[in-house]
């Protein structure tokens, strides 16, 4: 919604509403309870909507003037407080509507009276109503707890995903050759948590990586939040060299700038940041990487993305002085790309993107894993192969939007290429 007043209308609206269909069935379970233990709860309940509903009218009075670098961090806040509150809320209040629709059937097609008072406090044998809400406010805890933790701890939890892939036309010299990708750092999300960054690169370096490589959204707007974590960036490294591209947040294009030239100096800041890091930036541009006199080729778009996300790529530019026939791994942030313009349209052979994130939030056991975001990208996290092409989507790093990951940890991706039993000479 561009008009703020309206969306503040709309959204204190629907929290109020949840909040007091749920404090409904809060009232239920505290009805045993003393006129004090009342009042604790009621004051408990209630100013957490205050809070968000008075940091939402601060944020939305004070965004113009906020630090670009700092914007999102601010915006955490909100969102983790709301996610971590309002999902059991959610889940507490479905308990609730079962209920409520249970009465309404009995009242419409029954002719036996129904009781619609509140419990009293004097029986001993509880009422449907206040078994679900029971139950409800266990359910609820379950969601709360795992929110906590992914805010506290799970953004945190970085994860190594192994995977090893068979390519008949690998070259030999490359057989073996381990591929480390990472991918959405969005290093303003980290505030001033250093060390968090450092762990993350002491677990990127252990992988003893031969090539790593980054797929896009190094910041979340503007290059300023770099400067915090250089040093620990610049511990990065890989036997091969390290080599980037950018993602629709690394353009700064969710940030109004005085001009289009100082859009452009945040741009280069960042791509001069990186180099000192010692990653080379692919934008729309390819490499040639040589062992023993044979070679594989990696190749980097800038972003291509569906609408609403930008389509700055340019797939056949990045590829021009590429060889038709040689090994290709191709660095592309978006991972809709693979299907609109590379698989069965190119002999790409392995293509690594980012973006999705995994919606910060999933769930994983053996054999099957699964989250939200599985209902907007067709692709959005681990291997895709087809024929003879393969995909890796990297679920991300970082965060952004919320300030946790809930079953969905940070990732980063180790790949080792192998040649197929049939690559032909040995």
């Amino acid at each position: 919604m561009r008009n703020p007043y309206l969306f503040l209308i709309v959204f204190t609206s629907l929290i109020l509403a949840i909040d007091f269909y749920a404090y409904r069935g809060i009232k239920k379970l505290s009805v045993n309870y003393g006129k004090l233990i009342k009042r604790i709860v009621f004051i408990l309940f209630w100013i957490i909507p205050l809070i968000l509903i008075l940091g939402i009218i601060l944020f939305g009075s004070i965004n113009r003037s906020i630090d670009p670098a700092k914007f999102l961090t601010y915006f955490h806040f909100i969102s983790g407080t709301f996610v971590l509150f309002y999902v059991p809320k959610l889940v507490f209040v479905i308990f609730n509507f079962f209920d409520d629709l249970v009465l309404l059937f009995k009242k419409l097609f029954t002719k036996k009276k129904v009781d619609l008072a509140e419990p009293d406090p004097n029986r001993t044998p509880i009422t449907r109503g206040q078994f679900l809400n029971r139950v409800g406010i266990v359910m609820a805890g379950l969601p709360f707890l795992s929110i906590a933790y992914g805010i506290k701890w799970g953004r945190f939890n970085y994860t190594i995903r192994n995977h090893t892939l068979r390519f008949a036309n690998l070259p030999k010299s490359f057989d073996g050759l381990r591929v480390v990708q990472i991918s959405d750092f969005h290093l303003g999300s980290f505030l001033n948590k250093k060390e968090e960054v450092e762990e993350a690169v002491e677990f990127i370096n252990e992988q003893e990586p031969d090539l790593l490589l980054f797929t896009g959204d190094f910041v979340n707007n503007v290059s300023s939040e770099i400067d915090l974590f250089m040093p620990a960036l610049k511990k990065l490294k890989a036997k091969y060299g390290m080599y980037s591209i950018f993602g629709n947040h690394d353009y700064g294009d969710y940030v109004k700038w005085e001009t289009p030239e100082k859009r452009q100096e945040n741009i280069d800041r960042i791509i001069k940041l990186q180099e000192e890091a010692g990653f080379e930036i692919l934008l729309n541009d390819s490499t040639k990487i040589e062992l023993n006199g044979e070679s594989i080729n990696l190749v980097g778009v800038e972003n291509w993305g569906l609408p609403p996300f930008p389509q700055y790529g340019d797939l056949n530019k990045a590829l021009a002085n590429v060889e038709k026939d040689s090994f290709k791994i191709l660095m592309s942030h978006d991972p809709t790309h693979w299907d609109e313009q590379i698989l069965e349209q190119t002999n790409i052979d392995l293509t690594l993107s980012g973006h999705t994130h995994g919606a910060q939030f999933g769930v994983e056991i053996p054999g099957w894993r699964w989250s939200p975001v599985s209902m907007r990208y067709k692709r959005w996290g681990g291997i895709y192969e087809e024929g003879k092409q393969y995909l890796n989507v990297n679920t991300g790093i970082g965060f952004i939007g919320f300030p946790g990951r809930v079953g969905m940890p940070p990732e980063i991706s180790v790949i080792e290429l192998r040649r197929s039993a049939g690559s032909g000479t040995v």
